[in-house]
């Protein structure tokens, strides 16, 4: 009886996740965020706030290329998932350093 009424909550929230303009596989950003939160809908719009400021960011600011590039490897989720809000605080850390170059030993 309980996992009748947890599956019923959880099909009753799904569709406000969805965007208004068609289906979730339509739109593989909402896609990413909705499968990295596991459909939460407050998860899911704290995803997508973070990514507006953190794609805002960027675009006005223009950060160095390198630290764009060690946000998206820190934040990533394994594969094409991206956790936006972490991407969001690293791309504004104004204390990260670039990483140290290493000279490769020839042999």
């Amino acid at each position: 009886m309980k996992w009748t009424m947890a599956a019923a909550a959880g099909l009753a929230i799904l569709p406000a996740s969805v965007p208004a303009h068609g289906s979730v596989l339509r739109d593989p950003v909402a896609l990413n965020i909705g499968i990295s939160c596991q459909w939460e809908t407050r998860c899911m719009a704290q995803q997508r706030k973070a990514m507006k400021r953190a794609l805002n960011y960027v675009a006005n600011r223009k950060p160095p290329q390198w630290r764009v590039q060690l946000c998206n490897r820190n934040a990533s989720r394994g594969g094409y998932r991206v956790d936006w809000i972490g991407f969001d605080h690293c791309v504004r850390n104004e204390g990260l350093r670039p990483p140290s170059v290493k000279k490769r030993l020839r042999r």
